[in-house]
């Protein structure tokens, strides 16, 4: 162990943290720091995974610099934090990256290219970048066992996935359905509710919408209007939707592009939005009176197959919000429409494919079924091909043909330009919407009709609810609002995905549908096996190799078994009755892999059952992502927990947000403005950008990231204190000081040094307050005021003398001591948001003193605060001297004083007694700082200052009204006496007409004005005067000063020592030389003193280095004595 100080040349954070990184895997830290919390009590985090075939941003800096944060926090708080570190490897992401790569579609896949193939690589692709990952996470000093991660792609995983999808099962909550889903044709499946809703799903699209006109059956030229977005839709209408209670009314117009003269049906408190100059029809009717009224198909494309289509029917959910009042139904498109139509026995426009199933008419491309792709019989029987063949074949979204931009036109303008022509268009223009999009390849999803399989997440709805309100959300405001409101209208989970690379959903039925099972384990799928072959279905078991209860990685490794596509497609398995089962050919929602994690990480239920069980890892202490998790793996969390244990996931959760530009913009490779975390990190250092993001704003407000503010980060709070080492390391070291004498009492102290350790316990319980409350920002920032402004730029500066004193006396070594402590305790508050400089510092002060017996400052404990050195009044009375001091130092600068030029003096206005006390207390220590000869507290009855109000219109406005310009004109013509009044009682009574309005000091701002001579400034209740008024005698002083600060600079640049005695000579012309010498004549001792010099003389000569002096420049001639 050093018994010095390191010192350092030069201050590089990004060095450091590469060399302390290094000092981290010699020592193997993060593994101690868990193995010395051994036999602790747990706090359980859990990671959710990132998919590491996309390179890391720097909001992942974000998010995993909070994670980092609180495990570090806990650990020094001596809990035991085990951190495992994860990896998401199915779903879109991966499938549709490989898809790019391969330069291949879905309808590929299976044909030229094999299912064996393609999720081979898939599950290559999926780890592209985990080296980039590692790196990240390393240089941002994120401690995570990325050694034994959990990997959702293993077989070991999937397995405890299948044993969770049979506990619903069993639990009837696994059901299958037909229902109108939303689904992204670009990705080839479809969507869950929640991954709908993921930020930025909905956005506002400009479409052409149409107002169609349906021509009612038996009358000549009666219409009824109805209004879509989504014009595309009419070929499958086959009712029309009326509110039962809604008034209608029949009008005699012209169609506007045929000048064809019809009448229309419409909704009464819609007529203005179509016909604005025009009088109303007195006479309405309800739409329950034309409730089964008949209409001709308003596009001949099909005919439908079933008797019933093309009638007016009644829905309890249209409005006269929009449109016409009436809604055009097509059952195949919309959850609503299916809905109402199946409740009105309407049936679904639908075509038969060749492969003989009934199908919607958009195939699952997007498109218009093309003529040849259906049944040559259906063709013939119910298609008008003549009508249809131009629309055969088409994309209904541009987005989804490739071949296709916003430019072209699209299948709606198509249809429209159809119907005007036919003259069933009343009126056709462009409408902003809101319209989901697919959360993966950002484009357009249609609703239709899919097979899938669903959790019944309703029947647990209100248990959601109820536990969500036990969870601390930071901000609370996600818990109750984007999270909680999404919980109280929750619908089921579509679980099915029509994809290839993902976890099987383990579910064999009949041909028929009649039988199934649900397969739980590796071990139940072997035994199934086993009878499948006896009943021969199978000739073999193609995991013969696979050994049942042995939970080794060799025996779960794809060497003998794979619980993928295409391996469990080709296992049929036997029912009761003995008729073979096919597996269901969906995989299962790649949320429910990651939202299953607490249970699949451990291989739960077949290993580490007691983990869970007995809640030693289970729930979560601590999760953290972004707020694009709060629909997506928080949500998965805690619906699966709440249906399998009854039980929150997690209790504390920070939803981080959005990391944009630094205009607030959201980032993109497009446009530019991404930032690399990895050149951020190393031209900043980690600790900047941790700590910058930490303390800019709080976690779950959108960080605008600028590279200008981490540069002040740098500078202002790493560069502070790196100083503030330096100048303690150069001093300790001249005095042999390394903290083996006995701690000074703290009575024993001077009051300057009891004060900065009372802030110091402040300061660790405001840290500790923030981190416990999950409030990091508020932790970090009251540690950055504390080194810049408490400890810096207060009490070293005040104190710096002390350190230059000749003998180690009590008050020597107290201010060692002092110092000493801030330092070391500001390195342990620190270490969970900047980890690299506090091991760093802790460390060079630490080998030292050999105080603390850990090596790393992460393995120490976190600070306690001695509520015994916590003295309120001695803050409260510095704070008070910094106060004044600011305010009396923003006087100079708008002077243009410099603070080496002594002033006369300050006057402060009288406030209250224990005020006035504490002023009188630091006066010394305020006329040092200050370089102020004399201080006077005043009274207001002596008539000195003259103060008035401006009131605070945004505070004042809500209170007064209509008697706001009153109440201003009254406050600003208040009397002297009136204000001081107001000032001491805190509020002001106005009577004005006959009401009484009372204002308090917080509605106002309540200023002193200059007077002649002096400079005012004002703060809350404070108010200084400053006597800017330089007499010969404060000028010659400010001269002596001056000269010390020249020969200062000078002989640091020279390179003496702190100790070595000097020998000056001045050469100075006209006004410099009758200034220098008042000052010598009237100073000269005072400046030999603090310059350590034997000699000082004025030279008749130049000689020595030109010095900036003034308006002229003089020479100095220093010579070592």
């Amino acid at each position: 162990m050093s018994k010095k100080f390191t010192e350092y040349q030069k201050f590089n954070l990004s060095a450091v943290g590469k060399e302390v990184q290094a000092e981290w895997e010699k020592n193997d830290v993060f593994k101690k720091s868990i193995e010395t919390r051994e036999g602790c009590t747990p706090f359980v985090f859990f990671e959710g995974p990132p998919s590491a075939n996309g390179m890391p941003g720097i909001h992942h800096v974000m998010a995993r610099s909070i994670k980092d944060l609180f495990l570090r926090y806990k650990t020094m708080q001596g809990f035991k934090v085990s951190r495992k570190a994860g990896w998401d490897t199915h779903g879109l992401p991966v499938e549709l990256g490989v898809e790019k790569a391969l330069g291949i579609t879905k309808e590929d896949i299976g044909n030229t290219i094999s299912v064996e193939d393609y999720n081979s690589h898939c599950r290559k692709d999926v780890m592209k970048y985990t080296k980039e990952w590692e790196s990240l996470t390393s240089k941002m000093g994120y401690w995570i066992d990325m050694e034994n991660p959990y990997i959702t792609y293993t077989n070991d995983y999937i397995e405890s996935l299948w044993w969770l999808l049979k506990q619903l099962y069993n639990k009837g909550l696994l059901y299958k359905g037909y229902t109108i889903q939303p689904y992204s044709p670009a990705a080839g499946s479809g969507l869950s509710s929640h991954e709908l809703n993921q930020p930025g799903c909905y956005r506002d699209v400009k479409d052409t919408t149409v107002t169609a006109q349906f021509k009612v059956k038996g009358e000549e030229n009666l219409y009824i209007l109805a209004w879509t977005t989504t014009p595309w839709t009419l070929s499958s209408n086959t009712a029309l939707c009326v509110g039962p209670n809604i008034d209608y009314v029949r009008y005699a117009t012209q169609n506007p592009y045929t000048k064809e003269d019809i009448e229309v049906i419409l909704a009464k408190d819609l007529f203005k939005a179509y016909f604005k100059d025009a009088e109303c029809p007195a006479e309405t009717f309800k739409g329950s009176e034309i409730v089964g009224l008949e209409y001709e198909p308003l596009l001949p494309f099909f005919t439908p197959q079933e008797e019933g289509a093309f009638r007016v029917i009644a829905g309890d959910y249209v409005t006269t919000e929009d449109g016409t009042g009436i809604v055009h139904i097509a059952p195949t498109f919309g959850a609503d429409d299916a809905r109402v139509a199946k409740a009105a026995g309407i049936p679904p426009m639908q075509v038969l494919d060749k492969n003989g199933n009934l199908r919607p008419l958009v195939d699952l491309q997007g498109k218009f079924y093309a003529i040849e792709d259906m049944d040559a019989d259906y063709v013939a029987k119910f298609v008008n091909v003549e009508a249809y063949k131009e629309f055969a074949g088409r994309f209904v979204k541009n987005a989804y043909d490739a071949n296709l931009t916003d430019q072209d036109e699209t299948l709606d303008i198509s249809i429209c330009m159809y119907l005007k022509q036919k003259g069933q268009a009343f009126k056709i223009e462009k409408h902003t919407h809101n319209y989901p999009h697919c959360w993966r390849t950002d484009k357009p999803v249609l609703y239709y009709p899919l097979d899938s399989w669903f959790i019944r997440s309703t029947a647990c709805k209100d248990e959601m609810v109820e536990l969500n309100k036990t969870i601390n959300w930071k901000p609370a405001s996600t818990g109750a609002g984007r999270f909680g409101k999404w919980l109280e209208n929750l619908q089921d989970w579509n679980l099915s995905r029509s994809r290839y690379w993902g976890t099987p959903l383990p579910i064999w039925r009949t041909e028929e549908g009649k039988e199934e099972i649900c397969i739980g384990s590796i071990e139940e799928l072997m035994a199934e096996i086993e009878k499948s072959i006896a009943a021969g279905f199978m000739t073999e078991n193609p995991f013969k190799n696979f050994k049942v209860g042995d939970y080794s990685k060799e025996n779960y490794s794809t060497d003998n078994i794979d619980l993928h596509r295409p391996y469990v497609d080709n296992i049929v398995l036997v029912s009761a009755s003995g008729k073979p089962m096919y597996r269901e050919s969906d995989l299962i929602d790649v949320w429910f892999d990651s939202g299953a994690m607490p249970y699949a990480q451990l291989h739960y239920p077949f290993e580490n059952k007691e983990l869970i069980d007995e809640n030693k890892f289970f729930p979560a202490d601590f999760i953290n992502e972004g707020v694009d998790q709060t629909r997506g793996w928080f949500f998965t969390l805690h619906a699966i927990s709440t249906m399998i244990k009854g039980s929150v996931a997690f209790k504390n959760v920070i939803s981080n947000g959005l990391v944009l530009d630094k205009n607030g913009n959201k980032m993109s490779k497009r446009l530019g403005n991404s930032v690399d975390p990895f050149g951020a990190i190393e031209q900043y250092g980690a600790d900047s950008v941790r700590w910058y993001m930490m303390t800019n704003s709080a976690p779950w407000d959108n960080l605008k990231f600028d590279p200008a503010g981490v540069e002040e980060v740098l500078r202002k709070f790493f560069g502070t204190l790196y100083n503030t080492y330096s100048f303690f390391a150069l001093y300790a070291n001249v005095d042999n000081f390394t903290f083996a004498e006995a701690e000074v009492p703290m009575n024993e102290r001077p009051e300057i040094d009891q004060w900065i350790l009372s802030k110091l316990n402040t300061l660790v319980k405001e840290v500790k307050e923030g981190f416990d409350a999950y409030e990091p920002t508020r932790a970090g920032r009251a540690i950055s005021d504390f080194v810049t402004e408490s400890l810096s730029n207060w009490y070293v500066r005040l104190n710096r003398k002390r350190y230059w004193a000749g003998k180690m006396d009590t008050d020597k070594l107290s201010a060692y001591q002092t110092l000493y402590t801030c330092l070391e305790t500001v390195a342990r508050l620190m270490a969970p948001i900047a980890p690299f400089y506090a091991d760093r510092l802790f460390c060079d002060l630490n080998n030292a003193t050999g105080r603390f017996s850990e090596c790393s400052v992460h393995l120490c404990r976190f600070p306690e605060v001695n509520e015994e050195f916590i003295n309120s009044e001695l803050e409260n009375k510095m704070d008070i001297a910094q106060n004044i001091t600011s305010l009396a130092l923003a006087l100079r600068k708008k002077a243009n004083i410099k603070v080496r030029q002594p002033l006369s003096r300050i006057m402060i206005p009288s406030t209250d007694a224990t005020t006035d006390s504490h002023i009188k207390s630091v006066e010394d220590l305020l006329k040092n700082e200050l370089n102020i000869k004399e201080i006077e507290i005043v009274t207001d009855s002596q008539g000195v200052f003259v103060k008035r109000i401006k009131p605070d219109f945004k505070k004042l406005g809500p209170k007064c009204g209509k008697n706001m310009k009153a109440v201003a004109n009254m406050l600003q013509n208040l009397e002297q006496a009136e204000i001081s009044r107001f000032e001491a009682d805190g509020f002001y009574k106005l009577a004005i007409d006959g009401a009484e309005i009372e204002v308090s000091t917080e509605d106002v701002a309540i200023f002193s004005e200059d007077i002649p001579g002096w400079l005012v400034a004002n703060e809350g209740k404070l108010t200084i005067a400053l006597d800017i008024t330089l007499t010969e005698e404060l000028e010659a002083e400010g001269t002596a000063r001056e000269l010390i600060n020249r020969i200062q600079n000078l002989r640091k640049s020279n390179g003496l020592e702190i100790t070595d005695r000097i020998n000056i000579c001045v050469y100075a012309e006209g006004q410099n030389l009758s200034d220098i010498n008042k000052a010598i004549a009237n100073h000269k001792e005072y400046i030999q003193t603090q310059i350590l010099c034997d000699s000082l003389e004025i030279s008749a000569e130049k000689a020595g280095e030109e010095i900036e002096f003034g308006a002229e420049n003089i020479f100095i001639l220093l010579k070592k004595a």
